[in-house]
């Protein structure tokens, strides 16, 4: 199957990754893209804008590609090519909101998270929006789909994991309170159930980020990259 991503960032790295494009829609005037599609040998439709228009709701910058769709990496595979004693996972407990899942990619990419798992169910999968916000990162960063987090969460204890969920919870502590100098799984729950049930049973420790003023939670992507960076301090 195919899907349809759009915009330049997005496009020019889906093009530099070697990801497979079935056809480059562009405008006449896109001299950038038309001489990519050259250097590249792919094959390149001159369309109107009117024709992307209709092709993508959202803003394309002149420049659609259709691409194969994208291919989730497997777990086990990941995890046995982690080549260092720090190995660092994100798990997504039912984040829906695409913004925030391309934002979340796009911090992976830059901090060079190990892998990012997502469930199979309840939970955004990758799409264009998700590609457009990720401005690109989505190419790069090794997302895994599982059917179960919580028997993903046993499989990785069993390979030297310690699991940190973030939960703001009287049982919680600061998230400077950790030295992260081990193998890390960091849990982000949905944006507004936060972490499942099960899930929170099955971590180590839960962890929260102090909240001073009179909001009490912050976006997950914001909350994400707080928790990375911290934990990348160790790595």
């Amino acid at each position: 199957m195919s899907e349809i991503i759009y915009g330049k960032n997005v496009c020019l790295e889906a093009i530099s990754s070697g990801r497979k494009i079935i056809t480059l829609y562009t405008v006449g005037n896109n001299l950038e893209f038309i001489e990519l599609a050259k250097k590249h040998n792919l094959n390149c439709k001159i369309v109107d804008k009117k024709f992307l228009d209709k092709m993508v709701n959202g803003f394309h910058q002149n420049i659609c590609l259709e691409v194969e769709e994208y291919q989730y990496y497997d777990l086990k595979d990941v995890v046995k090519n982690i080549n260092n004693d720090l190995g660092f996972l994100l798990i997504l407990d039912g984040i829906e909101d695409p913004h925030n899942f391309g934002a979340i990619l796009r911090t992976c990419e830059a901090a060079q998270i190990d892998g990012v798992i997502i469930p199979k169910n309840r939970s955004v999968q990758i799409n264009n929006t998700v590609a457009k916000v990720s401005t690109g990162a989505v190419e790069y960063v090794k997302v895994i789909k599982v059917a179960n987090i919580v028997q993903t969460i046993k499989y990785l204890k069993e390979n030297g994991y310690w699991i940190v969920g973030a939960e703001a919870s009287e049982k919680s502590i600061n998230y400077t309170d950790i030295k992260y100098d081990m193998k890390v799984v960091l849990v982000i729950g949905s944006e507004g159930k936060g972490i499942s049930r099960l899930v929170k049973e099955s971590c180590d420790f839960l962890v929260k980020i102090p909240m001073k003023g009179h909001i009490t939670s912050l976006n997950a992507s914001v909350s994400t990259g707080v928790l990375i960076y911290e934990i990348i301090k160790y790595r």
